[in-house]
């Protein structure tokens, strides 16, 4: 009986020594906050490589919150309420501007066109953009891409936004389709889902895209302070693999595969809803395919800023863009 006590305990000290080895050896995951501008199937590889797990095998641990809004993101990162920001290139320009001792830098790019359709409430089976004239126009948030990116499709087709149509810019982001629904505008300027929502609903119908419009821009980027990726070098190589994993398996997977895996995202939206848009955004290669931020976007997106009349100053390429990170991912 004595023998068989000390078997056991000899067991059950190895088996503990065992558990400390493994648990020493493993390294503790590193925490990533990411603020996310909003909710959307637009930013479709973000969510993949966390329903795959793309980011756990990097070693990383991520917590996600949406902010809703340019300024609200960009305030949660300024005040270290998160590490990484997904919003809108334009805004790190707005921010060096104003003179930031930490300046934002872009680090990784996620889509590369805009990602607004343009919803019309009444049903049009021969959309030209003439018809815009006269008509009251819903858009979005003064300063934001998604506006301006809007007014430079509007110019393109020899529209003045501020002269040929009644623009409404004062709704807040998260209202307009609310507003939309209770009346005001006839033409109204929408993200995914909602605009596939309003169309098969009946409430608006797709007429155009503005992504297919405004060309490649850096329109939604990672971001953080100088300090954090000059701090945190190895986190930031390792979130950037996980992305561009993210962009290479959305790449060459169907729309199907990618609604499947991340509708625990879209709770609210139906499987079919979420593919559709997927495929619609694939179709205008709206994700980028890996996430290197070029020069020659950068320049289009300052084009468009500029004509908008919100370029606050010109700000050079190499000053806001680190493309370190992405070309290391790229080539692994």
């Amino acid at each position: 009986m004595k023998k068989w006590v000390k078997v056991c305990i000899s067991s059950l000290l190895i088996m503990s020594m065992l558990t400390f080895i493994v648990a020493c050896g493993k390294e503790e995951a590193k925490t990533v906050r990411i603020a996310e501008v909003t909710r959307s199937i637009f930013y479709a590889p973000q969510y993949v490589a966390l329903a795959k797990g793309f980011f756990e095998d990097e070693g990383l641990k991520v917590e996600l919150t949406t902010t809703w809004g340019g300024d609200k993101t960009m305030t949660t990162l300024l005040s270290d309420g998160a590490d990484v920001a997904l919003v809108g290139s334009e805004t790190s320009i707005y921010v060096h501007a104003q003179g930031s001792k930490d300046p934002v830098i872009n680090f990784a790019q996620l889509t590369q066109t805009d990602g607004t359709f343009l919803i019309s409430r009444k049903k049009i089976d021969n959309f030209t953009w003439d018809m815009l004239k006269g008509s009251e126009f819903l858009g979005q948030r003064k300063g934001g891409m998604p506006q301006m990116a809007g007014e430079f499709a509007l110019k393109k087709h020899n529209i003045d936004p501020h002269k040929d149509l009644k623009l409404i810019q004062n709704v807040d982001f998260a209202n307009i389709p609310n507003a939309f629904l209770s009346g005001t505008g006839d033409f109204v300027q929408l993200f995914e889902p909602q605009a596939s929502i309003f169309e098969q609903e009946g409430k608006g119908y797709i007429v155009a895209s503005f992504g297919t419009e405004s060309g490649k821009i850096p329109y939604t980027s990672f971001m953080s302070k100088t300090s954090y990726l000059k701090d945190n070098k190895e986190t930031v190589e390792k979130f950037t693999k996980a992305i561009q994993k993210a962009q290479t398996w959305v790449e060459k997977n169907s729309a199907s595969d990618i609604a499947k895996a991340i509708q625990p995202y879209f709770k609210d939206t139906d499987l079919k809803t979420i593919e559709m848009v997927v495929e619609r955004y694939k179709n205008q290669d709206s994700f980028a395919t890996d996430p290197i931020l070029d020069q020659e976007e950068w320049d289009n997106l300052k084009a468009i800023m500029k004509e908008a009349g919100e370029l606050p100053k010109d700000i050079d390429y190499d000053t806001l863009v680190n493309t370190d990170f992405a070309k290391k991912a790229a080539e692994e």
